[in-house]
């Protein structure tokens, strides 16, 4: 029954052709009449090899053939059926098992092909193809397991090429260059020993060129001339551009590939989605080039779900509002400038902040980094968490915030996440310097090293102050876990434990505040230089701060032990103290929560974070009439970069109601970078900052307001011809004015404002 279940769904699922990528046998179970086949396709002559695969469809008895045969024509249908009579004829036989899984990988249902090669194994466990067919989805899934089974197969078949090309690549993906080379003389040695096709080898060599710096490689010209319509052998190399966000040059690649290979589907693909990452001077007439090569892919390949989720994100494009903006440069509009994507349902509200923050960046970054962006920047910010990550990746359910392609900062909005809980404003900021690393480096600043100086910029220039670090990075620090500087690339590619991107994350931000700290900005801009030139890592760092990497990891070790030693010795009693903190407000004891609460403080002063005791202090004072030490609490909580909005907004009415309305102002605009689609939020900023003779600024908070159509309009018009008078713009005072009073013809303040403007 499983089986028949099995035929059914992906009988359904494939009604179109192959994707085309030449498949390559390198078994020696070959049999002979598909090997001859195999051989005319291997050298370009697709014709013939049609052909021979008919012939065999039509005459040769074999269904295990027949299934092959239909399979190599893309005809994926009939070859699923011929594989569920050859299970049906030869159940024991896990090669049979092991080529239909194959099938399903090309039809990008990796689960079902897993269980196949499963099965496989449980009729025979040191069966090579399948064990390899688990290691290439493994390796497509970062997946820890994936080097065992390398491991595995090579213990069982040293000269296995599959598994040394799967092995190489990775370590091509991993920075591991020499490695990854090694590999690929050894598997050259073997498939020139066997007679076998060159043609991932050479793919894969013309990549080792890439990452080394040659654009000409010779391997591209031995590949073109063994098979002149091989594709992969610029489609190879442009994954790995791909991979170090060098996307114009990847867009470059994919073109050459689909004009010598039309049919390759996912290199269409490929290049649409990489047209969209990378051109920021045109970017409709880059979108229209990108849905029509998605388009392609998607007739030859209906079932990637990549490629149907782009076209379907290209779709709903027209629910977003794009408008041009010059940067702001000592007050005057010059370019490149900046290029916003928001939905039409929030464009109204976010456009001020989101345009005032990138330009603020710019202006701050260019300073920081002595690099003059020479092209606008786009800022996409989606509402739907699914779009951004269809946006980011082709597929919904990762867990980013943003992701920068260049010049392009992709990102959630801020109603696709739950209120507070995260703060747009830093990530956004993240981003932008992103933009920078990536851009005066010719994108080829290493992941970590870009990460580290978005991070360090969040704490040292960002709008939300002081480090924000997770517990579970301290727990890392505390079990020794950081990886060497030359080495922080794996913490970011292939994790080895829970969280560690994110360890990663914090250890990058560190490294470049203590590189600030003790060899000032310029040695960071220094490592941006010889990124640039091609330097790696341990090169970079003896360059510009005159240091090895081992003296480097050595006194940051010392660093961080000084930075954090405290915080360390006192995580459990700090803990402790904070659980008990919450348990006592939770029971109403407000003495003994605030008593736990200041010794959690005392303890770990700078966590303001989820769960933060300076919450439960300022919600004790509360309680106990302390009203002068619940305003000290809020306002050192805030200092120190506690961003809950609802406490941001307590301090800034209490700040009110005690007349230091600039600093309440500051508070709410403080707010405006986590919560901004809060009405109450505009109406009190609006009307401090009016009060404050400031009505152009109160102004973009009425119109914010508006734009949010609350219930009161009435209200929201009076406040809008209240901040035109200011500006002394009669003729919109009185506009609105009337609008208020034809919503609420008694509304007496209006009267009264028309009243005067009439005088």
């Amino acid at each position: 029954m499983r089986l028949r279940a099995r035929h059914l769904w992906l009988a359904l699922a494939i009604a179109a052709p192959s994707s085309h990528a030449l498949r390559i046998e390198y078994g020696a179970d070959r049999p002979a009449e598909l090997a001859a086949c195999d051989q005319t396709l291997y050298t370009g002559q697709r014709a013939e090899a049609r052909s021979c695969y008919r012939a065999l469809l039509a005459s040769n008895d074999d269904v295990r053939i027949k299934a092959e045969a239909a399979r190599s024509l893309g005809d994926l249908r009939a070859a699923n059926g011929f594989f569920q009579t050859a299970i049906e004829t030869w159940p024991d036989d896990p090669a049979v098992r092991t080529r239909w899984g194959d099938l399903f990988v090309e039809t990008h249902q990796d689960n079902e092909a897993v269980r196949l090669y499963q099965e496989s194994l449980e009729l025979a466990p040191d069966h090579v193809p399948a064990i390899l067919g688990l290691a290439r989805i493994s390796a497509g899934r970062f997946e820890d397991r994936t080097r065992e089974w390398i491991d595995e197969i090579l213990d069982l078949d040293p000269d296995n090429v599959g598994a040394r090309l799967l092995l190489a690549r990775m370590s091509l993906e991993e920075g591991e260059v020499d490695e990854g080379d090694a590999q690929l003389e050894r598997a050259l040695e073997i498939v020139e020993e066997r007679g076998l096709p060159p043609l991932e080898v050479h793919a894969l060599k013309a990549s080792v060129d890439l990452l080394r710096g040659i654009d000409q490689s010779p391997w591209t010209d031995r590949a073109l001339a063994y098979n002149a319509g091989y594709g992969e052998i610029h489609a190879t190399p442009a994954h790995f551009y791909v991979i170090t966000r060098r996307y114009r040059e990847a867009a470059e690649l994919y073109r050459r590939a689909v004009d010598i290979q039309p049919d390759l589907w996912a290199a269409h693909a490929e290049l649409g989605v990489n047209l969209l990452r990378g051109n920021c001077e045109d970017p409709e007439a880059t979108v229209a080039e990108a849905q029509r090569h998605l388009a392609l892919a998607y007739r030859g390949d209906p079932y990637s779900a990549q490629t149907v989720n782009t076209l379907r994100l290209i779709d709903s494009f027209d629910n977003f509002a794009v408008t041009r903006h010059g940067s702001a440069v000592d007050g005057a509009a010059a370019e490149p400038g900046v290029i916003l994507r928001l939905h039409t349902d929030e464009d109204l509200v976010l456009r001020p902040y989101v345009l005032e923050l990138v330009n603020r960046s710019i202006e701050t970054f260019a300073e920081r980094y002595a690099f003059e962006l020479n092209e606008p920047v786009i800022a996409e910010l989606y509402p739907e968490h699914d779009d951004f990550a269809v946006r980011t990746a082709g597929l919904p359910g990762i867990g980013l915030l943003g992701v920068t392609f260049g010049c392009l900062v992709a990102m959630d909005s801020v109603s696709a996440r739950g209120e507070g809980d995260f703060h747009w404003g830093t990530t956004l900021w993240h981003e932008m310097a992103h933009v920078f690393t990536l851009r005066a480096t010719n994108h080829l600043v290493p992941r970590w090293f870009s990460e580290g100086v978005s991070v360090y910029e969040e704490w040292a220039t960002g709008p939300l102050p002081g480090r924000h670090i997770p517990l579970h990075v301290f727990e890392a620090i505390g079990e020794d876990k950081l990886l060497p500087v030359a080495e922080l690339d794996q913490g970011f590619i292939r994790p080895t434990y829970e969280n560690q991107v994110v360890v990663s994350y914090m250890q990058a931000g560190l490294i470049c505040e203590y590189i600030a700290a003790n060899w000032g900005q310029t040695s960071l801009q220094a490592m941006l230089v010889h990124y640039r030139e091609g330097l790696e890592t341990d090169e970079a760092i003896e360059r510009a701060l005159g240091v090895t990497p081992e003296q480097f990891d050595a006194e940051f070790e010392e660093y961080v032990a000084a930075e954090f030693g405290a915080v360390l010795d006192s995580l459990e009693p700090w803990q402790r103290a904070r659980g008990a903190a919450w348990d006592s407000a939770a029971q109403g004891a407000w003495s003994e929560a605030l008593a736990q609460a200041s010794r959690a403080i005392d303890l770990f002063p700078d966590y303001v974070d989820e769960g933060s005791a300076w919450l439960v202090k300022v919600r004790a004072h509360d309680e106990l009439g302390e009203d002068e030490a619940a305003l000290r609490t809020l306002r050192e909580y805030r200092r120190r970069g506690g961003y809950a909005p609802a406490a941001l907004m307590q301090l800034a009415g209490r700040l009110d109601e005690a007349g230091s309305d600039a600093e309440a102002i500051a508070v709410l605009e403080d707010v405006i970078q986590v919560a901004p689609l809060q009405e109450e939020l505009h109406i009190q900023l609006g009307d401090l900052l009016l009060d404050a003779g400031r009505p152009d600024e109160a102004l973009v908070e009425y119109q914010a307001l508006a734009a949010m159509n609350p219930h009161d309009q009435a209200s929201v018009h009076f406040r809008l011809a209240q901040a035109w008078h200011a500006l002394e713009d009669l003729d919109l005072t009185r506009e609105h004015v009337l609008h208020a009073l034809e919503i609420a013809p008694h509304y007496r303040e209006a009267q009264q404002l028309l009243l005067e403007i009439v005088r």
